[in-house]
């Protein structure tokens, strides 16, 4: 028995037999490359603290791991397609372990950012990997179910971040948040090599390095741009990378419809089902990285949990996730993906709205609902999305697909965490600066305090502080009326931290709520322009069935044709080097010889008869 998969997937006559398990594996490498953004939320504090990072630090150690990670996804999903799909899983899972030991031994902020990029460049290698992979392996009337829980996996790890970050936090330091990410990631490779098998394109077409090269600069200046500009102010950087961006773009765009063979056919937008998908990919995730970066900090900063019990309170949301996929996986085949993606958006739409009544008195039994709804409208519109997505792919280009798909969601959860985040912390100041007027701070100290919520909490505990170390003085002092001066003077400052301390809890209360009125906004005209570009279903339920049972044999027929194609093009190729002897080929590499052989052999025995 061989140890390590070496049929590649092009070869097999069937499904391959092991292909839930391969599903497993590609899973768990989606796992890891999610939890290590999420993972992140719950650590930034104590990662603040020990390395002194500023708030600009702090985004960056951030959005280090974003700009790589959406920038070089199509390019490096087109090379995978090329050379193999399980080849690039395999080096990005290496190279991300390599990134999450350097995190790990990182001592400044300079260290860790590097790390995070690194860790970013090798997520870019995985993302498109593990569904074009998914694609391959399964056949077509399994595929919808597979992707379901791949998005399902997301979700999840959208949730497990903080839980695992927090439960890390109770033993070990900020750094323990990096290091186990590489026993998992060994896990995913020996995975990979045992159970996943090698795929590729089959073709000999050079790669459209040009347009691979202009994606890189004009989605890496649009992340940077989205990440600058909200945060830090529309300066010349965040001016030059919005040109830079744009011009890339009109250049990509250009180039790609004249090129014979391109990264990405750009014409692909102009199907409806296929922009409506990317948009309300990008819309989704657009609102639920937003929400999940405020989340987070009103339970940690506002409500006082610690960051395991953070991690606890987001679980229902991942169990949502699963419910919701459950449930399009069951309705998306009888009433098409146009209702369950519209009902999923519109769910997200109304989790947001709920998130508005959210004010200073307000508990973790408030969050609740909104979080199951959430977590049941992920499930509900991710899956029939990336599905489509992926369909509009042909076989020889699923890793481009995959890092279509992978790009939406990447700029979406970059425009949330940016314009939501932004939003999020100018009503704060803003709301602080009204509530603390009579806590009698300094103008100074006022505007750290604006900073962030964390910011404002540790002036409030300063003051706390300075209010107790008065009254251990007034404690010792000898002389009454200098006892009694101090005691008035700490008891005044004590009922101005006990001010400032509320001023900030109420501050961000009302932020979070203004913050989720206007993503409600945002998604709700997103769901309302999603709904009309998807095309409308007119079958009966009936009529669709039979149409998707005989859809499904006319595209597995297809699949076979294309593979026999691949295996003749590849051996008519291979024909000459074996005539040298030049031997095997290489098992990732090498399409279906074999089976193209054998109808060879048949085909002249048919014409011989």
């Amino acid at each position: 028995m061989r140890l390590v998969m070496n049929e590649p997937v092009e070869r097999m006559e069937g499904p391959y037999r092991r292909r839930w398990w391969a599903l497993l594996v590609l899973c768990l490498s989606l796992l890891i490359i999610v939890m290590a953004n999420t993972a992140l939320t719950v650590a930034a504090p104590d990662m603040t603290q020990d390395l002194d990072l500023s708030s600009a630090d702090l985004q960056w150690v951030i959005d280090g791991y974003t700009v790589p990670y959406a920038a070089l996804m199509l390019l490096l999903g087109a090379i995978g397609d090329k050379y193999s799909r399980r080849g690039a899983l395999v080096l990005g899972l290496v190279v991300f372990g390599g990134g999450a030991v350097s995190g790990y031994l990182a001592d400044s902020s300079t260290t860790v950012i590097a790390a995070r990029a690194v860790m970013g460049v090798g997520a870019a290698m995985i993302m498109p990997a593990t569904l074009s992979l998914l694609a391959a392996t399964f056949p077509r009337a399994e595929r919808a179910k597979a992707i379901t829980l791949w998005t399902a996996t997301a979700g999840l790890a959208i949730a497990a971040g903080p839980l695992v970050a927090g439960a890390l936090l109770e033993e070990h330091g900020w750094s323990s948040t990096f290091l186990i990410n590489v026993p998992v990631a060994a896990l995913a490779i020996v995975g990979a090599l045992l159970l996943v098998p090698p795929s590729n394109a089959g073709h000999a077409d050079r790669i459209d390095h040009v347009g691979g090269l202009l994606s890189v600069v004009w989605i890496g200046a649009l992340v940077y741009m989205i990440i600058e500009g909200p945060h830090f102010g529309w300066g010349t950087k965040a001016v030059t990378a919005a040109v830079a961006a744009a011009a890339g773009l009109l250049a990509f765009v250009l180039w790609e419809l004249r090129h014979p063979r391109p990264v990405l056919d750009v014409r692909r937008f102009t199907d409806r089902r296929f922009a409506g998908s990317n948009l309300a990919v990008a819309l989704f995730f657009l609102a639920v990285f937003g929400a999940f970066y405020y989340l987070t900090q009103h339970l940690q900063f506002v409500l006082g949990y610690d960051a395991l019990d953070t991690g606890l309170r987001m679980l229902p949301l991942a169990g949502a996730v699963f419910v919701g996929s459950a449930l399009t996986g069951y309705l998306t085949p009888r009433v098409g993906m146009k209702w369950t993606v519209g009902a999923g958006m519109a769910g997200g739409t109304a989790a947001l709205a709920l998130l508005t009544r959210v004010d200073a008195s307000s508990s973790y039994g408030d969050f609740v609902a909104p979080l199951v709804v959430l977590g049941l409208a992920i499930g509900l519109a991710l899956s029939p999305c990336t599905d489509a997505i992926m369909g509009a792919f042909p076989e020889s280009e699923l890793g481009v697909g995959g890092a279509v798909n992978d790009t939406s969601l990447e700029l979406g959860g970059s425009l949330g965490i940016a314009i939501l985040g932004s939003l999020l912390g100018t009503s704060y100041a803003d709301h602080l600066a009204d509530a603390a007027s009579g806590a009698g701070l300094p103008a100074g100290t006022l505007a750290t305090a604006q900073d962030s919520v964390g910011a404002g909490y540790a002036v409030a505990q300063g003051v706390a502080d300075k209010a107790t170390q008065l009254a251990e003085q007034a404690a010792r002092t000898t002389d009454p009326q200098q006892a009694a001066q101090l005691k008035a003077q700490a008891t005044q400052l004590a009922e101005n931290a006990r001010q400032m301390a509320d001023a900030v809890g109420s501050s961000f209360a009302d932020a979070v709520a203004h913050t989720s009125l206007v993503g409600a906004v945002v998604l709700g005209i997103g769901t309302v322009l999603v709904a009309v570009l998807l095309p409308r279903r007119t079958k009966t339920a009936t009529e669709g069935t039979e149409t998707a049972t005989e859809g499904t044999e006319t595209a597995e027929r297809t699949e076979r044709s294309e593979r026999t194609e691949t295996a003749e093009r590849t051996e008519a190729a291979e024909r000459p080097e074996a005539a040298e002897g030049t031997g095997g080929t290489d098992p990732d590499s090498a399409p279906a010889v074999r089976r193209g052989a054998r109808a060879g052999v048949s085909g002249r025995a048919d014409g011989n008869g």
